[in-house]
């Protein structure tokens, strides 16, 4: 018997792997625009909710709302993001993407579809429908729980 445990068929070692994976491909799909996945998870989320408040936005994406500030203040470097003060509540931001920054999401659209289907290029059509299935059933039951 191995006296270490066995990581190769571990469910959280694959899905870390996965994600590994995952955000490389992202990266090299999209590499020249600069942006990572959660940057451009932000600019798709705002395209469809402008105005919105950092602390739902950063739960929409799934990302630690205590580092989210500094990932907005990236996007507001860039010029892709606008952020203002909520007129009803001073300590609330209320969020935007630019011209600007609609424009280049739009254009990344197509290299970030690619990396999609780069990630799960090694799986046949049903296991694909049936990854993305079990994969939303896992996130979805753990959701439910931690309401996170």
């Amino acid at each position: 018997m191995a006296k270490s445990f066995n990581f190769s068929e571990a469910p959280g070692h694959l899905i870390r792997r996965a994600q590994q994976l995952a955000v490389a491909i992202f990266m090299e799909e999209t590499s020249q625009f600069d942006v990572t996945p959660v940057q451009f998870a932000i600019l798709n989320a705002l395209m469809d909710d402008p105005g919105e408040d950092q602390v739902t936005l950063s739960s929409q994406v799934a990302f630690d709302p205590a580092t989210f500030g500094s990932v907005i203040g990236r996007l507001e470097a860039k010029g892709w993001v606008r952020r203002e003060a909520d007129p009803a509540d001073k300590r609330r931001k209320l969020l935007w993407t630019t011209a600007e920054g609609e424009k280049i999401a739009m254009q990344m659209k197509r290299a970030v579809s690619k990396a999609q289907a780069r990630i799960v290029s090694p799986l046949g059509a049903q296991e694909r429908a049936e990854l993305g299935r079990l994969l939303t059933k896992l996130v979805s039951g753990h959701e439910a729980v931690t309401g996170k």
